[in-house]
């Protein structure tokens, strides 16, 4: 115990609006060692096997010959990085930043966003409900690692992970106080209600930090990728965006950061200035409109859905004629617990096997399956 409370000395600097380690709280029981909590869940992240898939999914950019675009790899190193330097200069808790910081991503299905729509609606048409990519993330952590037994990590890592959508800009970021069934019911709708993945509100002000480091990861990171590829110049970025943020993902990413600290010091929430907030918006739209609206064209995209399709109609008949000669079983399901088997549909499973891939396991199996 001795070192352990070594370890645990840093919280004598926390801000009394910090995550503590005594508060946290796991669905299952553990064996505790010298690891703090939230220390312990970053270790289980980063010896997960979605977390190691992260270096062949997309990012943004897919099938880019330049080895110098972002993976999501890099994108959630940023998050970590940028996050924690926010956690840090508010004395909050850094390595509950880091697990929710390197966890949240990891539910992204080949093909970025774009993979995400056409699988939510392959989800939809076979009354699996809703997919998105967070509500995924924590399911790989919770139900899909170890086996289907999961990493059994705290909860408030799991809600930061469930709550991180970076896609919802907002001047105000103040954390919600829940109990385990708060978390489990948010988790639950988000399946069922389309928008209610909008309401989300993470329960500790660590992950309201990492919601808020996953936005201003990609903003600028993406303009810096999307000009190497010749898609934008530097000069089409609108002046009122520049002169408040900058023009390079550096300094786009220095004055948000120095402007939530500003703004956010003994707070019990996360806040940005007037001014850097209306530019940040500025810049999303410029984001959508000139790079994620370019990032794949539209014969790429019917592409995608048809190959999504495509595959997913060969896993689901292959599970209900119980082929045990395909990968999905030989590679996923047989060595999956009795309880993931017993209490997961066909399409779910499929789902669940599509999800985790990357993007060139993805384009494997379908040339495979296509020649088949």
């Amino acid at each position: 115990m001795e070192v352990k409370e070594k370890m645990l000395k840093y919280e004598t600097l926390y801000s009394k609006y910090a995550a503590f380690d005594k508060d946290a709280i796991r669905l299952n029981e553990y064996i505790p060692d010298i690891r703090p909590n939230y220390f312990r869940d970053a270790d289980r992240i980063i010896h997960s096997s979605s977390y190691t898939r992260y270096m062949g999914k997309t990012q943004v950019f897919t099938l880019s010959d330049n080895d110098n675009i972002s993976t999501r790899m890099v994108h959630v190193q940023l998050v970590s990085k940028i996050a924690r330097t926010i956690g840090r200069a508010l004395s909050l808790n850094e390595d509950l930043i880091e697990a929710i910081s390197l966890g949240h991503d990891l539910g992204h299905v080949p093909f970025g966003h774009e993979g995400e729509r056409i699988l939510n609606n392959i989800s939809l048409d076979h009354n699996e409900g809703f997919f998105n990519h967070n509500v995924q993330s924590v399911r790989e952590l919770m139900t899909l690692e170890n086996n289907g037994l999961g990493c059994n990590l705290t909860v408030q890592t799991l809600d930061g992970i469930l709550c991180h959508n970076g896609e919802l800009e907002l001047k105000k970021y103040a954390p919600k106080k829940k109990t385990v069934d708060d978390f489990l019911v948010d988790y639950d709708k988000c399946y069922k209600d389309e928008k209610y993945i909008k309401t989300l509100i993470p329960m500790t002000l660590e992950g309201c930090v990492v919601r808020v480091s996953d936005m201003i990861g990609y903003l600028g990171r993406d303009i810096e990728d999307a000009m190497k590829l010749g898609i934008i110049d530097k000069d089409d970025i609108p002046e009122k965006i520049t002169k408040v943020l900058g023009s390079t993902n550096r300094e786009i990413v220095n004055n948000i950061i120095l402007d939530i600290i500003k703004n956010s010091t003994n707070k019990s929430y996360i806040s940005v200035s007037d001014s850097v907030f209306e530019a940040i918006s500025e810049l999303k739209k410029f984001n959508y409109k000139n790079i994620y609206a370019k990032a794949h064209s539209q014969n790429l995209v019917r592409d995608y859905e048809h190959m999504f399709e495509f595959l997913f109609d060969k896993y689901l008949k292959f599970l209900n004629d119980e082929d045990q000669n395909q990968d999905i079983f030989k590679k996923y399901l047989n060595g999956m617990s009795k309880e993931y088997l017993k209490n997961t549909s066909n399409e779910r499973k499929a789902i669940d096997y599509i999800a985790g891939m990357t993007d060139e396991y993805f384009l494997n199996e379908y040339k495979k399956y296509q020649n088949s």
